[in-house]
């Protein structure tokens, strides 16, 4: 079977949304996480963890964990591993409530209500990864 075939036919095991995050993850994989830590200047670097951002060294630091998330999630996804269930939906609430207490603490309105739109957001991407444990069977 050629590689173009074998996507092709994994990418029709899991519904559309589930195929945009596995697309999402091997992007942030293979692409912009070897950039964010390698290339990227350290005076321009930012991860948030919990609604706190770090920067330089920090951010430098703690890529490394979002990194193993993104490759854990693409694994996960493209084999439809059962271990990802729990965890995947946990790490998505996390980021709603992150992004929320991030805009919170930013102490602008505006970025109050965009952060609460997006946490809204994430809170129904969790919801949707927590009720789908059936799809998750190897």
């Amino acid at each position: 079977m050629s590689a173009l075939n074998l996507v092709k036919s994994n990418l029709q095991i899991r519904s559309w949304w589930l195929n945009a995050i596995l697309i999402f993850c091997t992007f942030m994989t293979f692409i912009y996480m070897p950039w964010d830590i390698f290339i990227k200047p350290l005076a321009e670097d930012q991860e948030v963890w919990f609604g706190y951002m770090f920067t330089d060294w920090g951010a430098k630091i703690t890529a490394f964990p979002h990194w193993m998330i993104y490759g854990a999630g693409m694994y996960g996804l493209w084999a439809m591993k059962s271990w990802l269930h729990p965890w995947a939906a946990l790490y998505i609430f996390q980021i709603a409530f992150s992004m929320f207490l991030w805009s919170f603490l930013s102490g602008d309105n505006t970025g109050l209500m965009a952060g609460a739109a997006i946490s809204v957001m994430f809170l129904f991407l969790a919801y949707k990864f927590w009720t789908s444990k059936s799809v998750f069977k190897n």
